[in-house]
């Protein structure tokens, strides 16, 4: 059970009600007027409870949970425990995050400005929107409807933000254009100055970025990650992308629609990822790049060449997955026979 003094439970629901808004299939048999309370992992559920099943490893503990419901693939619905109810899903760890935002839904705002904000006179809020104490919103901001400001952010002149969207304590937004729907977590720096600069012996000479940071419907941004504005042309951020703790976006990047980005990872300017990229933690991609549609980067990977669409590659420079894996296992072989525990040759 989550730490109510966190966490605000909603329900309880039926199994009726979570197939329902969870689009999973209610298994043969079983009662579509069951109560559930709460959500919980397979060890830890008990009748009253929810939990899932998404990973073959952990059929051992689906087969001995005390859970009253588990959503699960059908193709694993034998290996159930009698007298447990079954939401049968194709996708069960989605339709179980459906089932978990019905009974822990996101706060709802209450329209509170704090007396310890700074709103200037200029700036448009929409209705219902909180701005907390220590933020300061500047010259002609425009803030949507029911969107939160966190303690001490930072929303600077003209910026522009989409209703119900989520800014973290700390945070800072500047020559941005943000959509709806949008969280940006704390500590997270969005439109600054991309990193350019003419290199001269003589001393460095910055060029000036005139661009903007462009961030489209449904998208996350990781707490402490940062996003530079274009030079010129926008960096652009695509609808529902997923971008975690500590990323680095330079200017002038653009991201398709659903992109996956891992805490650490880094991608260099004027890269384009297509929809649906997944870079894992600590890639990096060098600049002026094509990262095709549906492309997997492995984790720690460096990206120095385009990347065909639904390719997978890793290693640096990253290659071909299976010619990564290769060469994984042939380092392992040399290791172990240099330790004295083998020959180190192929077999």
């Amino acid at each position: 059970m989550a730490d109510p003094r966190f966490f605000n439970r909603a329900g309880p629901f039926t199994l009726a009600d979570l197939a329902q808004r969870s689009g999973a299939e209610i298994a043969p048999g079983c009662d579509p007027g069951l109560v559930l309370s709460d959500v919980a992992a397979l060890d830890a559920a008990d009748q009253g409870q929810l939990s899932f099943l998404d990973n073959k490893k952990y059929v051992a503990a689906f087969s001995a949970t005390k859970a009253g419901a588990v959503v699960v693939h059908p193709a694993l619905a034998s290996k159930a425990p009698a007298g447990v109810a079954l939401l049968l899903s194709r996708n069960p760890y989605k339709a179980y995050a459906l089932c978990a935002q019905a009974f822990y839904p996101a706060t709802a705002p209450t329209g509170t400005i704090s007396a310890g904000a700074h709103v200037d006179p200029t700036a448009e809020v929409g209705q219902g929107t909180d701005i907390a104490a220590g933020a300061v919103v500047e010259a002609g901001a425009v803030i949507g409807a029911r969107c939160r400001i966190g303690p001490n952010a930072t929303i600077g002149i003209n910026v522009r933000l989409g209703d119900d969207t989520v800014i973290g304590a700390n945070a800072s937004l500047t020559h941005c254009v943000v959509g709806s729907r949008v969280t940006i977590y704390p500590g997270a720096r969005i439109g600054q100055d991309g990193f350019g600069f003419a290199m001269d012996l003589a001393g460095h000479v910055r060029v000036p970025q005139m661009g903007r940071v462009l961030i489209e419907d449904d998208v996350e941004i990781g707490a402490n990650a940062t996003v530079d504005r274009g030079a010129g042309p926008d960096t652009i951020i695509g609808r529902g992308c997923m971008i975690d703790n500590l990323v680095q976006i330079g200017h002038n990047v653009h991201l398709g629609a659903g992109c996956v980005i891992v805490a650490q990872a880094g991608i260099s300017g004027s890269t384009r990822l297509d929809h649906h990229v997944v870079l894992a933690a600590q890639a990096g991609v060098t600049g002026h790049l094509k990262i095709g549609a549906g492309a997997q980067i492995a984790a720690q990977s460096g990206v120095m060449r385009d990347v065909e669409p639904g390719e997978k590659v890793g290693g640096s420079p990253a290659v071909p997955m299976r010619q990564w894996l290769r060469q994984v296992a042939a380092l392992g072989r040399l290791v172990r026979g240099r330790n004295g525990q083998g020959d180190g040759r192929d077999d």
